[in-house]
């Protein structure tokens, strides 16, 4: 019986994807746990595998279609000696191409040179009997610009990470397929180097005026899924659906670099017990303290009740290409400066390859923004719901202060913690800072 095979959710908050790649075509037979398509998110491209064995009988949505809906048909999967004809695509699911005819878009020109990065879904996905596919629009045969390229998935994550052009690699296995001697063979020798990746341009806006910005003058980059989730978000957020306010405080920071000195200097200077602790761990351990202090402030708002969180799980903004991500410390509170620093730099680090997993940065109570590496002394970030507040970190500098009447030199931090005054009002805003001021200016109250 022919299994229809739906686009997934990959995430509880997915509405919609991008189907980037197919990594089977039509004819082909898969077997549980092939790779067979790979779906970017507004976050990052999630390699998807066969849960099933079976024939792909038809596939519906093209590679590189954009926005296609959750649970929308996109292929057929089909048992041994079954075929496609009388076939009903309505009644497996619909026989469009998936996506709503409002949001789905396939590109009008190829990426230049744009390589994808990638990560393992945290599950088999249970939808149907998997997802299986086709890099070609219907039932004919790839183009040469988008050919797929046969290699075995551990021979395309060792390829990643060592930056080896897949493309480049002559493969040794069935049917030219690259597998991971290849890839060992091509390190030793030093080639397939991938270049970076470039932008992928597209043509001039229909909605931008030629004659403020002629074509010729600029590149058009397209929009990422992430930088559409972002620019949606946000605007909804700041267009009062979030009523949203700022409250900041000047804080000392001279007791914190003493301590944070000392404690670097502990460190071991080689081996696997090497740390250094930043401002920033301080911050993120000083926040989920201050959250504890006043709970009141670790609050998110439904239209059903205000939910108040046991824990203070604070999302860390990671600046990456094409946007920005929320890698969440969990249960930030009980965790030492060692601890959070090491999440800090792990979590840092995949956010940037993209190889997070959705229940790293979806979630949490309460998020920390700091841009004062940048030089930025004051600034506000925007909620980030279902969060109540967001704290902006600016850098810090020496100034003169006032101390018993004296003008004396200290280094401050400015910070400005941005309210959802649905759930945050005033009150607990002030006694949200003042708590994170005494951590921050007296680092030993954290061990209380």
């Amino acid at each position: 019986m022919p299994t229809p095979l739906l686009m997934p959710a990959l995430s509880p908050t997915m509405e919609e994807g991008t189907l980037s790649k197919w990594n089977v075509k039509v004819g082909d037979t898969v077997s549980s746990g092939d790779i067979i398509a790979e779906i970017e998110t507004d976050k990052a491209t999630m390699e998807v595998e066969a849960v099933d064995e079976g024939t792909v009988g038809k596939i519906l949505v093209a590679e590189g279609t954009e926005g296609v809906k959750v649970n929308a048909l996109i292929a057929v999967l089909l048992d041994d000696g079954e075929s496609m004809d009388g076939v009903d695509l309505d009644a497996l699911g619909g026989g469009d191409l998936g996506p709503s005819s409002e949001g789905a878009k396939t590109p009008s020109t190829s990426p230049k040179g744009e390589v994808k990065q990638e990560t393992t879904a945290a599950q088999n996905l249970s939808l149907g009997r998997g997802l299986n596919g086709d890099a070609v629009s219907g039932e004919g045969k790839a183009s040469n610009a988008n050919a797929r390229i046969l290699a075995s998935p551990l021979a395309k994550r060792m390829a990643k990470a060592d930056g080896i052009d897949l493309t480049a690699v002559n493969g040794s296995g069935p049917r030219g397929r690259v597998v991971k001697r290849d890839i060992e063979k091509a390190k030793a020798e030093g080639t397939g180097k991938a270049g970076a990746p470039a932008a992928q341009f597209v043509a001039a806006p229909a909605s931008v005026d030629a004659r403020l910005y002629p074509p010729e003058s600029y590149d058009a980059v397209k929009l990422s899924g992430m930088r559409k989730i972002i620019a949606k978000r946000l605007n909804q957020s700041f267009n009062m659906e979030v009523p949203h306010f700022p409250l900041n405080v000047d804080v000392e920071l001279d007791n914190l670099l003493a301590a944070r000195a000392r404690i670097n200097a502990a460190s071991p200077k080689e081996g696997e017990g090497v740390f250094k602790i930043s401002v920033n761990d301080f911050i993120i351990k000083a926040s989920g303290m201050a959250l504890m202090a006043v709970p009141a402030a670790n609050a998110t708002y439904t239209d059903e009740a205000i939910l108040l969180h046991k824990h203070a799980d604070i999302g860390v903004a990671v600046a990456i290409d094409g946007g920005l991500i929320t890698p969440i410390i969990w249960k930030a509170e009980v965790k030492g400066l060692k601890q959070i620093s090491a999440e800090v730099k792990d979590m840092a680090g995949r956010a940037k390859a993209k190889k997070l997993k959705p229940e790293e940065y979806q979630g949490g109570t309460f998020s920390v923004s700091n841009l004062g590496m940048f030089g930025i002394t004051s600034f506000a970030s925007i909620v980030n719901q279902p969060q109540g507040a967001i704290l902006s970190v600016g850098a810090g500098e020496q100034r003169v202060v006032v101390k018993d009447g004296k003008m004396e030199i200290a280094t401050v931090m400015t910070v400005t913690l941005t309210c959802d005054h649905r759930v945050v009002d005033g009150a607990v805003g002030a006694q949200f800072l003042n708590a994170f001021k005494t951590f921050i200016e007296e680092p030993a109250a954290m061990l209380l």
